[in-house]
Order: structure tokens, then C-alpha cells, then sequence
């Protein structure tokens, strides 16, 4: 199944400062995300953000959030599944109420809240589709095995350039075009 462009939306979870150095593939995360977050703006999708207790992780890292620029609105939570918070299940069904149902997902942990997040997701209905090389642990082992869990539940598991050129569909688009220095 590909991400359609009139239902999709990205979910961006908890990619925060103090937490980010101790992901063991923290730089192809980090990279990967960027290229979601501008396709995400190059189709006008909606974009949800989360931050794991900012007080004590910190902020959305900074190449994230130059890269969402005015865009920048996380919601806070404590909850590890972000199903878990008033405030990201009030604006998740407000996406479903508009036909958005698609839910693009990156991020991090991948073995803690967004295992949790994506395991409620499909048990609400939605059909997830998770960036493999978008989420990242702090060890191998606990990520890997994460996507084979959610795999088995029935996620989308697959790369950042698969989601790219779904969307993109053909070459020689003005949406290929904006993407163009993200898939180089």
C-alpha cells in the first residue's frame, strides 16, 4: 500500500536533544527525518510533532526545527504512546475527520514510544506507514527487533526514500523538483 497524498499526514516523535546523542544511528535518523519534514511541506501535509517531557529532554533537536521553521508546534507529553495525550488524541481525530488516515511515523525510541504509539495507532484503524530508517534506539538490537514487532502488527515498515517516491509518484514535477536537493 503507498501513502496517498489527500491522506497522509507525518508523525514526528520525540526528536529531542538530550536524548538524540545516545541513539546509535542517530545521524541517518536525523537526515532521514529532514527529508520527511520537506516532503511533508513540498504536499501541504499535516504535521504532528511530539516532545517527551521537554523539562527534562529537552527541545526538538535544532536541524529539525529549522527545518520546520514556523511549523514548529510540538505537543508536549509524559505518556510514552502518544495516543497516550489529550492533546495528540484531540488533533490525531481531528486528521481522521478530514481524511487524513495514512500516518507516515519517525522518530525515537523505536522500541518505547514509538512501538506504543504505533501498535495504538493500528489498533484505532489507522494504516502506518514507519520510516525503518527514520527511528532509531539507543542499541541495534532493541530497534530491530521494534520493527520486527511492528511489522508483525501489521506496519508498513520501509525506507525514507520509498515514502519519498510514493508521494512523488513521477519525475519532472515541481514537487520532484523541491525535493530534488533532499534525495540526492
Amino acid at each position: 500500500m503507498f501513502v496517498e497524498k489527500d491522506r497522509g499526514f507525518l508523525l514526528v516523535i520525540d526528536m529531542q536533544d538530550r536524548l538524540l546523542p545516545a541513539i546509535y544511528n542517530a545521524q541517518e535518523v536525523e537526515e532521514n527525518i529532514v527529508k520527511l519534514l520537506a516532503l511533508a511541506k513540498t504536499y501541504q501535509l499535516p504535521m504532528l510533532l511530539t516532545e517527551q517531557y521537554p523539562k527534562g529532554l529537552g527541545r526538538t533537536v535544532e536541524g529539525l526545527r529549522r527545518e520546520l521553521g514556523d511549523l514548529y508546534d510540538p505537543i508536549e507529553k509524559v505518556t510514552f504512546s502518544c495516543m497516550g495525550d489529550d492533546a495528540f488524541r484531540d488533533r490525531i481525530f481531528q486528521l481522521r475527520r478530514a481524511g487524513r488516515d495514512q500516518a507516515v511515523v519517525a522518530g525515537i525510541e523505536a522500541h518505547v514510544c514509538v512501538y506504543q504509539t504505533v501498535i495504538h495507532l493500528l489498533a484505532q484503524g489507522w494504516d502506518v506507514h514507519l520510516a525503518y530508517d527514520g527511528v532509531g534506539s539507543r542499541a541495534q538490537r532493541n530497534h530491530l527487533r521494534a520493527l520486527d514487532v511492528m511489522d508483525s502488527a501489521g506496519a508498513w515498515i520501509k525506507p525514507t526514500e520509498t515514502i519519498v517516491f510514493e508521494m512523488l509518484e513521477q519525475a519532472g514535477t515541481p514537487q520532484f523538483k523541491a525535493m530534488m536537493p533532499y534525495i540526492k
